[in-house]
């Protein structure tokens, strides 16, 4: 007897709404709980080729922390690609002017790079309160808090 392997089709992707609370969590913990809900990793017909990934709608962005030295010694590089372009701000500087930067910055680097990344995070909702527009389509059990 022969047994074949279960492959998932797009047809059979369900996505799910989870909403997670990021007051007093520290930051790398919770990027890695939302990466694996993007990336569909918590499923059991996970496959890496198929962008079977959740909805995950973050709150309290402005409330994350983080460990150590890393308020003022974290550092936040870019480029503009012209000479004298290079820009470096810190953890505390980016928080002050746009904390939901953060939380997308440590997602988009815990996500796999390749095609399916843009997709992913699309489907990363970031707000600063604890009000957000996608309340009525999140579960009330299927709040993630750990």
């Amino acid at each position: 007897m022969q047994f074949k392997t279960y492959q998932p089709k797009e047809g059979d992707i369900k996505r799910e709404w989870h909403l997670i609370d990021a007051k007093r969590q520290v930051l790398g913990r919770v990027a890695t709980q939302i990466a694996k809900f993007l990336m569909g990793k918590q499923k059991v017909n996970y496959a890496p080729h198929l962008d079977n990934g959740d909805y995950v709608v973050v709150i309290n962005a402005q409330e994350v922390r983080v460990t150590g030295n890393k308020e003022e010694g974290k550092m936040y590089y870019r480029h503009s690609g012209f000479p004298g372009g290079f820009k470096a701000l810190t953890y505390a500087q980016v928080m002050a002017k746009n904390p939901i930067k953060i939380i997308e910055h440590a997602v988009n680097n815990m996500i796999s790079k390749n095609r399916l990344r843009s997709p992913r995070l699309r489907r990363l909702k970031v707000f600063v309160g604890d009000k957000n527009p996608y309340a009525g389509k999140i579960k009330a059990k299927k709040e993630e808090t750990n």
